[in-house]
This record gives C-alpha cells, structure tokens and sequence, in this order.
C-alpha cells in the first residue's frame, strides 16, 4: 500500500495582521470600477484615508492600500503614479470635499444667515469626513508638506465664506473697513478649535451643536457695525 506525501495549499498572500484580518473595504474596486474613473479614484482615496486613520502612516503603502481595496498596484499607479502624489491627493480631495459642500449652502436673502449656515455646513463636512480632515489640518503624513499650488486649492475652498463675508460688509451687516480675508480667517479658526475639542469628547454631542453656534456667532460679532452713538 503506497503512501503519498503529505502536501499543503500555499496560503494567501495577506498583511502581517492577525489570523481574523478583514479588509477594509472589501471590494470597493469592483464595485467603484463600473461607476466611472472619477468614482473609482474617489474611492481608492477613501481606503486610503481610512487605513490612515486605523493604522498610521507606516501602513499607507501601495501595495497595502491596494490590498485593501481589492485591486493591483498597477491601478494606483495609473490613478496617482506615487505614494507621495496619494499624500497630495488625499490633501486636495478632502479641500474638494469640503468645497462641495459649502457651495451646496443655500444664499437666501440675510447675508448673516449665509454666513451662520456655512459655518454649520463645515461642522457637518468635518464630522462626515474626520479621515480627510486630519489629514487637511494636521500633519496625518509625515513627510507630506503641501506645495504653493495645493495651498492655493485648499484655500480656494473656502472661497464661498470669503464672499460672503464680503456681502456682510457691503450689507452694513459688519463694518464697512473690516477685512474679509481676516473674518474668514477667525471664522474658520473659531470652527476649528471647537469642531477639535469636540472630536476629542471635551464637548459632548448633545450641547456641541449649540456651543458650536455660539462661538462662531462670537466671533462674527467682533466684526459688525459699532452701534449708533445716542
């Protein structure tokens, strides 16, 4: 009676993660490929944004991120050409993200009310997307330092709040020597500080909404028309 070797299946290629390891985003490729270049694109950046933020910058990596999302380390190369240009690109899209967002708020006819209503909106992109905005408002990359021209875009995104300080001045809403590029710049300051420490648990979910509005309100007060003098 023979006797035939034992042999063994070669195991799967995987990251160095433990033996109940899922990916990320199980097939995010197929399913991103058949809506479009710009969707697929997209979607690589969201594992990648989400690997960073679960693991840290030593797991963004092409071959990781492709893992994760289910294709080659050819289609990150064709969409980005380098793990530096995903760096940039995961910068730019959550500024583009955020850009979107802003420019969906209604104008209506209170110049103040655009204003308040934008600021709400920034709260709302920054609580969807917290991968990207780490990554728009800190050093989430090490390595990663955004160029003129990507500081521009990133700027350029703010360009709805700009203006519309702008008709806040013209309406007489606030003074007319105020500076718009300065009431953009506290606006988003006074934001991003509170938008932190809610992120952090320092402000519970309940009251950081209303906390929310009244130090943008605050700050947006320091820039109106001084009262009349009886």
């Amino acid at each position: 009676m023979s006797t035939k070797p034992e042999t063994t299946k070669p195991k799967s290629a995987k990251p160095e993660t433990t033996d109940d390891y899922e990916p990320i985003a199980p097939g995010v490729y197929a399913r991103a490929q058949a809506l479009g270049q710009e969707v697929l694109r997209a979607s690589l950046l969201d594992v990648a944004a989400q690997l960073l933020a679960a693991e840290g910058p030593a797991a963004l990596t092409m071959r990781r991120i492709a893992t994760e999302a289910g294709c080659s380390t050819m289609v990150l190369y064709k969409h980005f050409g380098s793990k530096d240009a995903i760096a940039a690109a995961l910068y730019l899209e959550g500024f583009a993200r955020l850009k979107r967002h802003l420019d969906a708020v209604p104008r209506g006819d209170d110049p103040a009310e655009h204003l308040a209503a934008l600021g709400r909106a920034y709260r709302e992109n920054a609580l969807a997307e917290p991968n990207f905005y780490d990554v728009m408002h800190g050093p989430g990359i090490p390595g990663y330092t955004p160029d003129a021209e990507a500081t521009a875009a990133a700027n350029q995104s703010l360009a709805v709040l700009h203006e519309a300080a702008q008709h806040c001045i013209d309406t007489g809403i606030f003074r007319p020597n105020a500076d718009p590029t300065e009431i953009t710049e506290v606006l988003w300051a006074a934001a991003h500080g509170i938008i932190s420490l809610e992120r952090a648990g320092h402000i519970p979910p309940t009251t950081a909404p209303h906390r929310f509005r009244t130090l943008t309100a605050a700050a947006a007060a320091s820039f109106t028309t001084p009262a009349p003098a009886p």
